[in-house]
């Protein structure tokens, strides 16, 4: 017997992910630690943005749990599911953004996201994605090794499903560029009722930490100067360009109403854009173009 949709079986889980992710982060890092804000949103909603700023190791990071109740679905929650639009709906997220201040430390993103609009129609969604500006086969090749032990309890396939989904869904269209070295990524799923897709979701949820630390502990004191920042700060620059022009969560945060300051949270703190740059054929920074920005089966190429 299928368990009916449960929100609030769901944002127990999110609330407490958020809670050990940011402790063990904060662990890290050493000194800073995340901001606490309870605040309540229409309709009995609620929002508890947490933002770690300025550390030694985290330039910046969020940590963000939402629960919206809302009259009607906003377009980028409805555009792939018309027959949705102007319905009621509750949904509950985690998303989360850390910016380490090495340059040698990727970008990490994740988020988990669950909307029910009655008993017969809701979905999760979701995944995670790694951002390096100096890439390491080794951090490349952990990632995706915990990416498919996520996936493996479900089918023998879904990894690839899963990684060929992120590939396509953080892509730069106006740049032809991947944003980075992949991960998973799953929309509007249902798959097996709703245990079986929130056995997915938490599957994926439990092992973020396990695909991040060991790379942010690895590069996090690797001596680095100007010449490193200044990339990072360069490919930084990408980063906000996807979260502004494509990002469809950065989206629904307008179009629901959300509080700016928590959409626009997973900005980098510092960025900049060049015009027309191009790495210099055979630098570290041309290694990232030619090997890493692209569709790859990491599994197999890099082991």
């Amino acid at each position: 017997m299928t368990t009916a949709p449960s929100i609030q079986a769901v944002k127990d889980y999110f609330l407490a992910l958020q809670t050990t992710i940011c402790e063990t982060l904060e662990a890290i890092d050493g000194k800073a630690r995340f901001s606490i804000e309870n605040i309540e949103t229409g309709g009995g909603g609620r929002s508890r943005p947490r933002v770690i700023d300025n550390g030694p190791h985290l330039e910046r990071g969020a940590v963000q749990f939402t629960h919206s109740v809302g009259d009607s679905l906003p377009p980028a929650a409805s555009g792939r599911n018309p027959h949705l639009a102007g319905r009621g709906f509750q949904a509950a997220a985690i998303s989360m953004i850390m910016h380490p201040r090495n340059p040698y430390a990727p970008i990490f993103h994740a988020n988990l996201r669950f909307f029910l609009i009655d008993e017969e129609h809701w979905h999760f969604g979701g995944g995670f994605d790694l951002t390096p500006f100096y890439p390491f086969a080794e951090d490349v090749l952990h990632w995706h090794k915990v990416a498919e032990s996520a996936c493996a309890p479900f089918s023998a396939d879904l990894y690839s499903q899963l990684k060929n989904w992120c590939d396509e869904y953080f892509y730069l269209s106006h740049r032809q560029e991947p944003r980075g070295v992949g991960g998973l990524f799953f929309d509007d799923w249902n798959e097996g009722g709703f245990d079986a897709s929130f056995d997915l979701t938490r599957s994926i949820g439990d092992r973020i930490l396990e695909a991040y630390v060991p790379i942010l502990e690895r590069r996090k004191d690797i001596e680095y100067g100007e010449r490193e920042t200044e990339f990072q700060l360069y490919r930084r620059g990408r980063y906000a360009e996807f979260n502004l022009a494509i990002d469809r969560g950065t989206r629904y945060g307008i179009q629901s109403g959300r509080r700016i300051e928590s959409v626009l949270a997973s900005m980098p703190p510092r960025a900049i854009w060049k015009y027309n740059w191009q790495p210099e054929p055979g630098s570290p920074e041309a290694v990232l173009y030619d090997e890493y920005l692209k569709p790859r089966d990491w599994l197999s190429e890099l082991t």
